[in-house]
């Protein structure tokens, strides 16, 4: 984590706490927040608000109204969790249909569909699926004006051996080039040879395979009939755990960590988290603060991609679909501890506190080194000592 040579003098910081702009001098400017500790901030739920300033050219914290101070602490810190959690496959996501015509093939539950290959069919031609940020909304031809639907299917088409850079030059511009590698492909599926890609031809999605979850159209129904326009309901093949932990332990999931998980099944896998995601809580827009439940919150959920797939496929499948998650536990002894909440992150990277002066004279900024953070309380090094009183703005 980017830490400050001590004595380092801060020109710009930003209050990792909610409420007050504070100016000194007149060319203050919105500063940046370094990334680490940020990370583990918003991960543990603590809210953020950006409060630049600079110090013109002195170690004073600028002037404010009453104030909160924390003293520094001299503790022992341990991080580490174990935690219960599922396997599935993760985000459901829903195809719909465009276009006209009738379902005359259709896949079935638990089937992998790759890049390039049909979903389903409709009066006996192929939809395929694409991998991209979008769907396309538009027939695509010679003609058509430059987007970046056309550079998304001239991707595709390259990515599966239509075209290549001698023969055409991924832009958003449908020329020639992008014809030929239609008709090419349109040839590979059996199609009608005329360079154009009607829409609904195509599924575009974000993952380059898919498992089908369930199928939501009935084989012979007419497109879009009976099922709002949804056809399949699909997910990514691969295996996740996921798990519900307390706002207090998200500084331990942050995305990249490496964790341990106990298959329920038998036997343990390596995995990765990925992602922190919220869902609605009980009480769902009924609580103060709005959706979430109390104050606003939704529970958060995090996914971890498991590194032994075939492994963790076995446990699923087996009905015994249970993990347990380990975070390895990480120790940091007889440190100094402040509060998360009195950290300001300086521009350039680093991080800074203020100290009170002797008898609650003019807080002065202080650098630090920020190490481990377990439940809103962080290890820091550098100018400080334990019964210093920083402090937090109320």
């Amino acid at each position: 984590m980017t830490g400050v040579t001590e004595g380092q003098e801060p020109e710009q910081v930003a209050d990792l706490r909610p409420g007050r702009t504070r100016h000194r001098g007149s060319r203050a400017r919105r500063a940046a927040v370094a990334a680490g500790v940020v990370a583990a901030i918003v991960a543990a739920g603590t809210a953020l608000a950006v409060r630049p300033w600079t110090n013109g050219g002195g170690k004073s914290a600028p002037e404010h109204g009453p104030r909160s101070t924390a003293s520094v602490q001299r503790t022992s810190l341990t991080s580490g969790l174990r935690l219960d959690g599922e396997l599935g496959h993760g985000t459901v996501d829903e195809v719909t249909a465009q276009g006209q015509g009738t379902f005359t093939k259709l896949p079935e539950a638990g089937d992998r569909v790759e890049t390039g290959k049909p979903l389903y069919e409709v009066d006996a031609r192929p939809v395929v699926l694409f991998h991209g940020p979008r769907p396309f909304w538009r027939d695509l031809a010679k003609g058509v004006g430059d987007g970046p639907d056309v550079r998304e299917l001239e991707r595709n088409l390259t990515d599966l051996g239509f075209a290549n850079a001698a023969n055409l030059t991924v832009d958003e511009e449908f020329t020639e080039g992008t014809a030929a590698a239609v008709k090419r492909w349109q040839k590979a599926l059996g199609l009608k040879q005329t360079g154009r890609v009607e829409q609904g031809r195509v599924v575009v999605l974000p993952q380059r395979a898919v498992r089908v979850q369930e199928v939501v159209a009935k084989l012979g129904a007419t497109v879009g009939a009976g099922s709002g326009g949804t056809v399949l309901k699909v997910t990514t093949p691969d295996v996740y755990a996921t798990v519900k932990p307390d706002e207090d332990q998200l500084a331990q999931l942050a995305p990249g960590s490496k964790v341990a998980v106990e298959l329920e099944a038998g036997g343990g896998v390596k995995g990765e988290v990925t992602a922190i995601t919220r869902e609605p809580g009980e009480g769902d827009g009924a609580g103060e603060g709005g959706p979430g439940g109390p104050g606003g919150k939704a529970k958060p959920e995090v996914s971890i991609r498991l590194a032994d797939q075939k492994k963790a496929g076995a446990a699923l499948h087996s009905g015994r679909s249970g993990a347990t998650v380990t975070v390895p536990e990480k120790k940091a002894e007889n440190v100094l501890v402040v509060p998360v909440t009195a950290l300001l992150a300086m521009v350039g990277g680093g991080y800074a506190v203020e100290v009170v002066g002797p008898g609650g004279s003019e807080p002065k900024l202080v650098p630090v080194k920020v190490g481990l953070i377990v439940k809103a309380r962080a290890e820091v090094s550098g100018g400080l000592k334990e019964g210093d009183k920083v402090v937090i703005p109320v």
